[in-house]
């Protein structure tokens, strides 16, 4: 039976194209099965009154997750929460969580913070992706 990751696909609204293009990729890999535990645009995890449960909502949508995906773009340089789910990734959990950091496609520039951060980096590439993920995990 295929082995099915669990991933935390980190993302900004704002660049939400992005992650819909990634989901997408994913979603059409051959003997690639993968449960979604990402935030959705419209999770009331959104509405929450302050950014103590935000984190703690966040850590709980990261906590079942094999590995934490970061989109490497310069705007995750600029985010203030790519710092905080790194940091959840990687000292929350008695074993921490590994990340994979995903350079945009096209891109010149990557986000420094999320590649000093990251466990391995590739690019933007379903097979460069999936093998990433399966080499973390696996």
């Amino acid at each position: 039976m295929a082995r099915t990751f669990n991933l935390f696909i980190s993302h900004s609204w704002t660049y939400g194209d992005a992650y819909d293009r990634l989901v997408e990729l994913l979603n059409k890999k051959p003997y690639f099965s993968f449960k979604n535990y990402s935030v959705p645009k419209d999770d009331p995890i959104h509405k929450t009154p302050n950014e103590t449960l935000l984190y703690q909502a966040i850590k709980q949508q990261i906590s079942p997750s094999h590995t934490v995906i970061i989109l490497a773009g310069v705007y995750a340089t600029y985010s203030k929460w790519i710092n905080k789910e790194i940091r959840i990734a990687q000292t929350e959990f008695a074993t921490p969580k590994s990340i994979l950091a995903v350079e945009p496609w096209g891109s010149e520039r990557t986000s420094r913070v999320v590649c000093d951060n990251a466990d391995r980096i590739v690019k933007w590439n379903t097979d460069a992706i999936v093998d990433g993920i399966r080499a973390l995990v696996d």
